[in-house]
């Protein structure tokens, strides 16, 4: 990392967050970081969540103060080599400022990253669509129960050097509730729908849980609209699936009850707070939510175990495959991941449940990022 600098900025935490507060310092300036160290706490309206250093290095400058309140984007801190002049990092600062306030001028009236409704075919799909970048997109796709805010860690930070668009699956969050038969060939078709309906001939595909399953039968139907498979704890490639803590996530009607059934999908409990559970319930109660996400269930999960067999899909995939499963999954059996192919690239996580792609976002983000970019075409 020789004489490289790196920029600590405000991050976004969710879809509707443009600005936070830097609660606190964890570091000093002088002490020595490692990449993934929570060198701050970042307060907002919804959370309080650690800020994880990009980079390793040394903490040269505290830009931003405890207490101050900035927006996305803005600088709080420098992250350089020892050996890196005081002022080569100064002079990172002046630069860095005056970029953003170019970027301010030039953005004055920016498009909007706000999700919006497409029409594509039968259904209506909530969709945020952002980035640009050569070669073939990103599509996202959550997992049951979600919906695109389960990637409001990953989206943007992906969408650096590429366009990613993440998207409500038909029956979640502001999508429309018809889900026919449940099935994920049916889930698959809409995610192809919407690939057409973009005019993206073909994509890099990342899924999550039923998500997961939802790409490789994208990718068992579809073959040539999908250039690399990311799977993160993907259904369809054990048995066992925890049915319980599913019908719990559809069911339950309390704040306290919804928030003690998300807690199922984090090793750190104290990551699912009320707000959150606040908001899930809100989705819940949307005409039709429960009843489709009733129907998705009967046709891939009863019982404690999934109806779903998608291995010989991905022993037989011809795309570049890599695979993340947190050691402490509750939901879906890691051993999906120890039973995976050989050709497949696999990350355990240890300390990690059923969501890697929150739970550890800056390796996460990182690994994606150096997949793309290994496998761009």
């Amino acid at each position: 990392m020789t004489n490289k600098l790196t920029a600590l900025t405000m991050p976004k935490f969710g879809l509707a967050m443009t600005e936070g507060k830097l609660a606190s310092w964890a570091f000093s300036p002088g002490d020595t970081v490692r990449e993934g160290d929570e060198v701050a706490d970042i307060e907002t309206s919804k959370i309080t969540s650690g800020y994880e250093s990009p980079a390793s290095g040394v903490l040269r400058k505290q830009i931003a103060q405890a207490g101050e309140t900035l927006p996305v984007g803005a600088l709080l801190g420098v992250v350089a080599d020892a050996d890196v002049p005081e002022a080569e990092v100064d002079a990172f600062i002046t630069g860095f400022k005056a970029d953003i306030a170019e970027e301010s001028t030039e953005d004055a009236a920016p498009a909007s990253t706000d999700p919006r409704l497409h029409t594509v075919g039968e259904y209506s799909l909530n969709v945020r669509d952002v980035g640009q970048g050569d070669g073939p997109p990103l599509l996202l796709i959550h997992g049951f129960g979600g919906d695109l805010s389960s990637w409001m860690l990953n989206q943007d930070a992906l969408a650096r050097h590429k366009r990613v668009i993440a998207f409500d699956l038909p029956g979640h969050g502001g999508s429309s509730k018809d889900v026919g038969d449940g099935s994920v060939s049916v889930l698959a078709e809409a995610a192809q729908a919407l690939l057409q309906a973009l005019d993206i001939p073909k994509a890099h595909v990342v899924g999550h849980s039923l998500g997961g399953a939802i790409a490789l039968a994208l990718l068992r139907d579809f073959p040539e609209a999908v250039v690399t498979l990311t799977l993160v704890a993907p259904a369809g490639l054990e048995r066992g699936v925890n049915t319980d803590s599913l019908t719990d996530m559809v069911e339950v009607d309390r704040t306290r009850d919804m928030q003690k059934a998300l807690q199922a999908l984090v090793r750190d409990k104290s990551l699912v707070s009320r707000k959150m559970a606040d908001n899930v319930l809100r989705l819940r109660r949307l005409d039709g939510a429960r009843e489709a996400l009733r129907t998705i269930a009967a046709s891939c999960f009863v019982n404690g175990e999934q109806l779903l067999d998608l291995q010989p899909v991905l022993a037989k995939a011809s795309v570049p495959v890599t695979l993340f499963w947190g050691e402490e999954d509750e939901i879906l059996p890691v051993a999906g991941a120890k039973n995976a192919p050989d050709f497949v690239t696999k990350y355990l996580l240890p300390e990690v449940g059923h969501l890697p792609q929150l739970e550890k976002t800056v390796e996460f983000n990182k690994i994606v990022e150096a997949f793309l970019e290994k496998n761009s075409a």
